[in-house]
């Protein structure tokens, strides 16, 4: 990496050490991977689950939660600019679980968003983390949005971010690095293709693991001055194509938010 360019992409690493790379330096890899938290891949572990009833990745609560005051929300919220740029709820899901500390459909402001991802880098020495939060800095974040999904047949959740940055340039120059720090891990699987998006995004599923009934995805897109994150997980037969479907949905929404229906 240089000074001028915080997330170029990394030089060519063999794929025998790839794996090794990434554990190494696995507190900052996962700060790069997705801001907020969303880790290098979506792996479940169900080491301990009953595996002699079928799995479900959501259990709906017994009770409806009360009305909102301010309306029908069941598709999410708009009421900011980046709020509006989240897809709604499409038909077959609806709100998910929550999303670590966020809830399921929330919004941080610029600063917040920086600090967590900053506050990732705890385990870095002293001056390897003024370092990392330079290039934090350089990213010039302007807000982080989050919403889940989770299908009426409780065999499918999906988490998104976006993130918007001020800079175009570090949009591309981030997406870069995630994604051919991915491709360059050998346990992990190629994801489906997202159909008009050769260039500006991609998916990778989880090691295959056949003692598990649960499997994962991520998928990284930019769109603009937005970068956008999907973490998938779902039980056999995984539905990747409808995690595809749902991030090319979600890009075209960032382009022409006033059209999705």
């Amino acid at each position: 990496m240089n000074d001028d360019n915080p997330f170029e992409a990394p030089a060519p690493v063999s794929k025998g050490r790839a794996r090794r790379v990434v554990l190494a330096a696995l507190p900052v890899v996962l700060v790069l991977a997705a801001v907020g938290g969303a880790a290098a891949y979506t792996k479940v572990t169900v080491d301990d689950a009953d595996r002699a009833v079928p799995t479900r990745l959501w259990q709906k609560p017994a009770h409806e939660p009360a009305k909102d005051p301010a309306g029908d929300l069941e598709r999410g919220r708009a009421t900011t600019e980046l709020s509006k740029l989240l897809l709604p709820v499409p038909a077959g899901y609806r709100l998910g679980p929550d999303s670590g500390t966020y809830g399921n459909d929330a919004e941080l402001s610029g600063a917040a968003a920086t600090a967590e991802m900053k506050d990732g880098g705890r385990g870095l020495s002293g001056r390897q983390r003024r370092e990392f939060e330079k290039r934090i800095d350089k990213l010039h974040i302007q807000g982080l949005a989050v919403r889940t999904y989770a299908s009426h047949d409780n065999d499918l959740v999906v988490d998104t971010q976006l993130v918007r940055m001020k800079d175009k340039k570090a949009v591309r120059d981030l997406y870069t690095f995630r994604h051919d720090l991915f491709d360059s891990i050998d346990v992990l699987r190629d994801g489906p293709k997202i159909a008009g998006h050769p260039k500006n995004a991609s998916c990778f599923l989880d090691p295959k693991d056949d003692d598990l009934r649960i499997e994962g995805m991520f998928c990284m897109a930019y769109e603009g001055e937005v970068m956008v994150t999907f973490s998938a997980s779902g039980v056999e037969p995984f539905r990747k194509s409808a995690v595809a479907e749902l991030v090319k949905d979600q890009l075209k929404h960032i382009t022409s938010p006033g059209e999705y229906v």
